[in-house]
């Protein structure tokens, strides 16, 4: 496995750990929906993460565009679930239009990983 690969594996576990985290929270939090909102995302997408690093180690999918489905999914939870996130716990958002840009980032991690499925795979 790839310096890349463990990364985004260790960023995959650390969203899970996340989601688990802002999911107690949200549960302690009168009036946190936003909080159990990113919660949510950190928890459906962290599974995905860790399987398209798993695609792109084994070599089954294209791995360049694997990781690169998986680093918008990162990217995106970043943004959408931190700015959600922030607003929950603090009130203040991480920056304008930070949830709204997250969210196309995980909506064009989620195409990459469909395009990956189709770009051909050389074989060494």
């Amino acid at each position: 496995m790839t310096l890349p690969d463990r990364i985004l594996l260790a960023l995959g576990a650390l969203a899970g750990l996340l989601g688990v985290a802002a999911s107690a929270a949200a549960a302690h939090i009168a009036g946190a929906d936003s909080l159990k909102t990113a919660a949510q995302f950190l928890l459906f997408h962290a599974p995905a993460i860790l399987g398209l690093v798993a695609l792109a180690a084994t070599g089954t999918t294209h791995r360049r565009v694997t990781r690169l489905a998986a680093a918008a999914l990162v990217l995106g939870l970043v943004l959408f679930s931190g700015d959600l996130a922030l607003r929950a716990l603090h009130g203040t958002p991480l920056f304008p239009m930070a949830a709204p840009i997250g969210g196309f980032a995980l909506m064009g991690g989620w195409l990459l990983a469909a395009v990956a499925a189709f770009v051909p795979v050389r074989v060494r």
